[in-house]
């Protein structure tokens, strides 16, 4: 059996009630809490412990961005095939029905915007719709 040293510690209040309460949970003294932390602390294994933990983050950061990135080509894609299907089969209007175009054309503007905040405020998103697996045609 090894003689342990004997060492004086000051804490702050809050942290002397978390130790004891610690050690009262778990059955054990406060000064075997208190070795076991220090160990911890100093062990060489807490370096790639951090290393590890910051490396999952930084996963899960990436994951993250693919997947905005992904939203985002969706996004532009729809509205590219949107509009090169509108400017297809939509043709100009006559010189004297334009100015009444016009004004439906704010009025439809604004019905769509409406609709639009509607959907993402409680529907399911386009982005939802499409499944990640579809393989692109070659």
């Amino acid at each position: 059996m090894t003689t342990k040293t004997p060492f004086s510690v000051y804490l702050d209040p809050e942290l002397m009630q978390a130790l004891a309460a610690y050690a009262d949970r778990r059955g054990k003294s406060r000064s075997l809490v208190a070795e076991a932390a220090i160990a911890s602390f100093l062990s060489p294994d807490a370096d790639e412990q951090r290393e590890a933990a910051i490396a999952k983050r930084l996963d899960r950061l990436d994951r993250r961005q693919m997947r905005l990135e992904r939203d985002v080509g969706i996004g532009v894609e729809m509205i590219a095939l949107f509009v090169r299907f509108w400017l297809s089969n939509t043709p100009p209007p006559p010189d004297t029905e334009r100015a009444a175009m016009r004004h439906l054309g704010g009025d439809r503007y604004d019905a769509f915007i409406e609709a639009l905040g509607r959907r993402l405020a409680k529907g399911p998103k386009v982005r939802q719709e499409i499944s990640e697996d579809v393989e692109a045609a070659s």
